[in-house]
C-alpha cells in the first residue's frame, strides 16, 4: 500500500468506525432509537411498506438482526405487519401512525448532527469528490442496489 492510499484508507476506515457510534448515541438521546431502527423506519417511510427480506437488504442487515429490531419497533407501537395481498405467505412491514411521527420527530436532530460531523466541514467541491469517490465503492460492495438509493 502506498503513503496516499494508507492516508485514504485510514480515514475511510476511521470514519466508519466513528461516525456510526456518534449517531447511534445522538439518535439515543434525542429519539430513543439506535442508529438502525431510524434507518429502518426511514425505510419504511420511504417505501409505504416492505417484506421483511427487502427491508433487511435495504438496511444492509442480516434476516435475523432486522426480526429482533421489527419486533421491538412493533413492541413500542411505530410498526405492524399484515399478510399480503398478493402472497398470502409474505408479510408486509408499515409504520404506524406513531411511527412516522417518531422519524419525523427524530429528523431534524439527525440531520444537525449528520452536518455538525461530516457536512459543515466540507466544501462544494469536496462533497462532490467524496461523493464521486465513494458511489463506485458503494457499487462494488452492491452491485445489486439493495442497500438503498444514493
Amino acid at each position: 500500500m502506498t503513503a496516499k492510499q494508507s492516508r485514504a484508507w485510514l480515514a475511510l476506515i476511521s470514519t466508519a468506525e466513528l461516525l456510526p457510534a456518534a449517531l447511534d448515541a445522538q439518535l439515543q438521546s434525542d429519539a430513543a432509537l439506535t442508529h438502525y431502527e431510524f434507518m429502518v423506519l426511514s425505510a419504511l417511510q420511504r417505501s409505504g411498506s416492505m417484506r421483511l427480506s427487502d427491508l433487511a437488504a435495504a438496511t444492509n442487515a442480516t434476516l435475523p438482526r432486522a426480526s429482533k429490531v421489527l419486533r421491538r419497533l412493533q413492541q413500542r407501537g411505530f410498526v405492524e405487519r399484515e399478510e399480503s395481498e398478493r402472497d398470502r405467505r409474505s408479510v408486509l412491514l408499515t409504520l404506524t401512525r406513531q411511527g412516522r411521527r417518531q422519524v419525523v420527530l427524530a429528523t431534524p436532530d439527525h440531520f444537525a448532527t449528520v452536518h455538525r460531523l461530516v457536512l459543515d466541514h466540507l466544501d462544494d467541491d469536496q462533497l462532490d469528490a467524496l461523493a464521486g469517490a465513494l458511489e463506485p465503492v458503494v457499487t462494488a460492495l452492491d452491485p445489486r442496489r439493495e442497500f438503498g438509493p444514493f
